[in-house]
């Protein structure tokens, strides 16, 4: 079965967000202070998102990546994961982590089922790294790193926000990691949550940090895989990594866009920068399959033809990033 929506995208990957908090303070995430603390009665429980992922791969849906907010915060996080591993028809589960507590639960999620994983990480300097995440530890991420790799994942993507005068000196430096690491570093460029006078004075275009790296490595194309994402992908040739670049706002890829999303709290949105989203919590209780499936559909048949963010501006309502799943 396939899920196609009105423009004829099919769509086969649900990203499905498992909490809003986060043991980390990324100023393009969220506020200093956090996000204020749901009710426990309004997060999804594990039952909850489980049928929400059963009813989507029911439907077509054939990826499912887990976000925040930071998942592994999320106490039984494991346990649930195996579930989802088991789907009938799920053919790859995916999560995309801050890597903090990655050393210690690696092993765990690779047992679980999980079969690859993202790791959010905007700076290779310690200082710079603690300034982006107000306080966050780079070397607890490089273990995790390694911790992953040493229990059988591929060598984690990582997601790298690329921000004038923050972190735009460290390019090439991500750059040279793909030289001894198996990684693929996916440049992303800075994306408007909060609206903030300004803010492109941060975004860097894709085709510009593809320029610095030219400058120093001749890149060849990547073909990508049947589950990649966004990016444009590239090789250093003798590399054991690789280089993405993931233009939102500079140059849409929303044509190619085969994805939707669900929050902890259970709204569903058909795309990350879209101000219209459908509550699914009547639908889960009490549990009602067909009403769910229903919405599901709808929720892919109205998913928009694109984003309105541009280098000029945006036009979507305020969001924190940890609050929809990024």
């Amino acid at each position: 079965m396939e899920l196609t929506d009105s423009h004829g995208r099919n769509i086969n990957y649900l990203r499905l967000s498992v909490t809003d908090r986060c043991n980390m303070r990324c100023f393009y995430c969220m506020p200093p202070e956090g996000v204020a603390h749901k009710a426990h009665e309004s997060i999804l429980s594990y039952e909850e998102l489980l049928l929400i992922a059963e009813t989507a791969v029911e439907l077509g849906i054939e990826k499912i990546r887990i976000t925040g907010g930071e998942p592994l915060v999320r106490e039984g996080i494991v346990p649930f994961l195996s579930q989802l591993s088991a789907i009938r028809g799920l053919r790859h589960l995916a999560l995309t982590t801050n890597g903090a507590l990655l050393e210690k639960m690696a092993a765990d999620l690779y047992h679980a089922g999980v079969q690859r994983l993202n790791v959010s990480l905007d700076s290779l300097n310690s200082e710079t790294f603690s300034d982006i995440t107000r306080g966050g530890s780079l070397q607890s991420v490089l273990a995790g790193l390694d911790a992953a790799e040493k229990a059988g994942f591929p060598p984690p993507k990582i997601n790298c926000v690329i921000m004038r005068g923050v972190n735009d000196s460290e390019i090439l430096d991500f750059a040279d990691r793909t030289l001894t690491h198996g990684n693929s570093i996916r440049f992303i460029e800075y994306m408007p949550a909060v609206k903030q006078d300004g803010w492109q004075r941060y975004c860097i275009p894709g085709s510009e940090i593809l320029e610095r790296i030219s400058s120093r490595y001749e890149l060849q194309p990547v073909d990508k895989g049947a589950f990649a994402g966004p990016s444009r992908d590239y090789r250093i040739p003798g590399g054991q990594g690789s280089i993405g670049i993931i233009t939102a706002v500079s140059g849409h890829f929303c044509s190619d866009c085969n994805r939707i999303r669900v929050t902890s709290t259970g709204q569903a949105k058909g795309c990350l920068f879209s101000d219209e989203k459908t509550d699914l919590v009547p639908f889960l209780r009490p549990p009602d399959r067909e009403k769910l499936a229903d919405a599901l559909r709808c929720i892919v048949s109205t998913k928009p033809e694109r984003h309105a963010i541009s280098e000029e501006g945006y036009a979507h309502k305020n969001f924190t990033m940890s609050q929809v799943g990024g």
